[in-house]
Parts: C-alpha cells; sequence; structure tokens
C-alpha cells in the first residue's frame, strides 16, 4: 500500500503524432502501455463525492503501444487491479493558485478485483461512473521525478504530468504547452462537459465496439 501527495495536471492532446515526436526529441523513453477498466464507487448517499473524493477499482491489462490499431481485449473478470482512494487537499479544487490538482491518495494492489468488488457490495458500496483509457508510460531523464501518461480516451487524447509544480511546468514548457493549457479536473468531469457541449445524455465514457 502507498500513501503519498498527489500533484498533477492534464494537457489536452490536439496531434497526436506531433507530441509523440517531441517526446523522442527529449530523448523519453516508453514504459509500456495498457488498457484500463475503471469503476468508481460511493455510498448510497454520494458521501465521496460531496467530500470531493474518489473510491476506484481498476483492471489493467497489455495494450499496443500509441499509433497502432487500439480494441478492446477480453474481460479482465478475474483478474488483479489496484485499489485507489482520492481526496482533495484541504477539500479545495484547484488547489496550487487553480493551476494544478492536488490529492491525497492511497493506492493498494490485489490479486483479485472481483472479489474486492464484491466486499465493496456487502459494505453497501454502489458502483458509479466507469470509464475506460489506453494508457502509455513515460520517463523524462530531465525530468526523473516525473510520471508522463499519456492515455487515450473515448473524448480525446491527453497528457497527465504528476511531480513537483516545477517539474510539471518544465516538462510542459519543453512539450510546448503553456500553463494556459493546464487541466485541474478529472476525467468525469471531462466526460460531462463533453456530453453537455454534444447535447447528449451521459452515461459511461467507455470505447464502443461491436459487442456494446
Amino acid at each position: 500500500m502507498t500513501t503519498k501527495r498527489e500533484v498533477e495536471i492534464k494537457l489536452r492532446v490536439g496531434d497526436l503524432a506531433l507530441l509523440l515526436g517531441r517526446l523522442r526529441e527529449l530523448g523519453a523513453t516508453c514504459a509500456g502501455s495498457v488498457h484500463e477498466e475503471n469503476t468508481l464507487y460511493d455510498t448510497s448517499t454520494r458521501d465521496f463525492q460531496r467530500m470531493q473524493a474518489i473510491l476506484r477499482i481498476r483492471r489493467e491489462r497489455a495494450a499496443r503501444l500509441p499509433g497502432q490499431a487500439r480494441r478492446r481485449g477480453k474481460s479482465a473478470n478475474g483478474a488483479g487491479g489496484l485499489i485507489t482512494y482520492k481526496e482533495m487537499v484541504s477539500g479545495k479544487r484547484g488547489t496550487g493558485g487553480g493551476k494544478y490538482k492536488v490529492r491525497e491518495e492511497i493506492e493498494y494492489r490485489v490479486k483479485n478485483a472481483a472479489r474486492i468488488e464484491r466486499l465493496f457490495a456487502r459494505l453497501g458500496l454502489r458502483r458509479g461512473f466507469r470509464y475506460e483509457k489506453y494508457r502509455t508510460r513515460y520517463r523524462l531523464e530531465s525530468f526523473p521525478e516525473l510520471d508522463l501518461d499519456l492515455d487515450e480516451t473515448p473524448i480525446g487524447t491527453f497528457l497527465e504530468l504528476e511531480g513537483s509544480r516545477r517539474a510539471i511546468d518544465g516538462a510542459a514548457r519543453a512539450l510546448g504547452y503553456t500553463e494556459k493549457d493546464y487541466i485541474a479536473v478529472s476525467y468525469l468531469e471531462l466526460y460531462l462537459a463533453e456530453c453537455e457541449r454534444q447535447g447528449k445524455k451521459p452515461g459511461n465514457m467507455v470505447f464502443k465496439s461491436k459487442n456494446n
């Protein structure tokens, strides 16, 4: 189990090929790509939502690298997973001048995610928003303590930077972004905003497939 203070931002990626080229120019190394299935849980009275906190179960399986054909693999039922609890520092969104998202984060890896889901149900926790993404992890030698995660989602592609404020700002500038490009909200919030923009009823943020 790990506990840490998470400082992160998202950056919208308009041109994936251009971003991948910039990462190569900066000497970024790729640590692999996975397909994620994420499910948020809450109480019947939405206590976590009111606290601006999340409780999540994530399942991962290996995927092809960005730029290649993406497809959902077989169901991850019975596989291991990652339990994550996040809570806003001081209960305020955008702590850190509004530019960054700062949260306390507790993570715990489990061997059987299905058992944890059954436990959550017994505790009265309810499944909520479900979302998918393909995540590719990168590392930059010039910013060794910074996590760079390229997320391909049903609502677009984003680069998530997590680390110190100084490292985030430095890497963002090196990649051609400014502070005006910083996004300090969750994927749920981004998804709801996109649904509103398109006049669509919100559901789950999942990729379309023949099985859906």
